[in-house]
């Protein structure tokens, strides 16, 4: 019988082609050595051994942001050095505005009393003892000053002063404008000088003058002199009480 190898191998199996030798032979050929019994697996040495790696080379785009992190990881310990060593430099944002900044208030400076400089003006009541027209009378009126005062210079004082007056017997009145001038010798002293306008009700005003002395303790006294028309001469002795109701430096 024809023997016919079926396997497409050489040596796989008894079945091939007919053996030209045993063609009349009707034993059965011996049987050859085909799959072992672990045909199922790869044959070790036609096994390559290869290094699985999980997925490719790592792309540009990883490496990049690898770097970044790198970079902000360095400036985040920078930033916490900082802040340990001055935590002003990182101070926390305040959310409420600040109260506004309130101004101190200062008492204001007020000069030394003994420093008596600046400009006055006086105003007070005034009363005299006048001998006018060969008689005695007095008078009672007011006078406004207005005064310059520099204790420490030769001219201590310089203005004037206007006042009234009224008798007190003869009836009718005076009215006068004086200018002043003064020095310091000690205390404050001066003269003075003016026209003036004397007053009656039964008669015309009648003009006149007058030069004065004055010094000032606190009040100021005086005396002066001088003349009226068709009444002749006069003396006048008076106090007058200088307050003074202004005073800037």
């Amino acid at each position: 019988m024809a023997k016919f190898d079926i396997s497409g191998r050489k040596g796989a199996t008894n079945i091939g082609k007919p053996d030209v030798a045993q063609v009349a032979n009707n034993e059965p050929a011996p049987l050859q050595p085909c799959l072992r019994f672990d045909s199922i697996r790869m044959r070790a040495t036609r096994a390559v051994v290869v290094t699985k790696h999980l997925g490719s080379k790592c792309p540009g785009w990883w490496a990049f942001m690898s770097l970044l992190l790198l970079v902000f990881c360095t400036n985040l310990a920078h930033a916490d050095t900082n802040f340990a060593q001055d935590p002003s430099t990182s101070a926390p944002t305040r959310i409420d505005p600040d109260p506004p900044t309130r101004t101190p208030l200062v008492a204001p400076q007020l000069p030394p009393s003994n420093d008596l400089d600046g400009f006055y003006v006086w105003l007070g009541p005034s009363g005299a003892a006048s001998r006018i027209d060969a008689d005695w009378d007095s008078t009672i009126g007011g006078d406004l000053s207005l005064v310059r005062v520099r204790e420490n210079e030769p001219i201590g004082a310089i203005g004037g002063s206007i006042g009234a007056q009224r008798w007190t017997v003869r009836g009718g009145g005076r009215i006068w404008l004086d200018a002043l001038i003064g020095t310091n010798v000690g205390r404050m002293v001066g003269i003075s000088a003016g026209p003036l306008l004397e007053l009656n009700e039964l008669a015309h005003p009648r003009i006149g003058g007058s030069v004065g002395a004055w010094t000032f303790v606190g009040v100021a006294p005086y005396v002066r002199v001088g003349a009226v028309t068709d009444l002749g001469g006069f003396v006048e002795v008076g106090l007058h009480i200088a307050l003074p109701v202004i005073r800037r430096h």
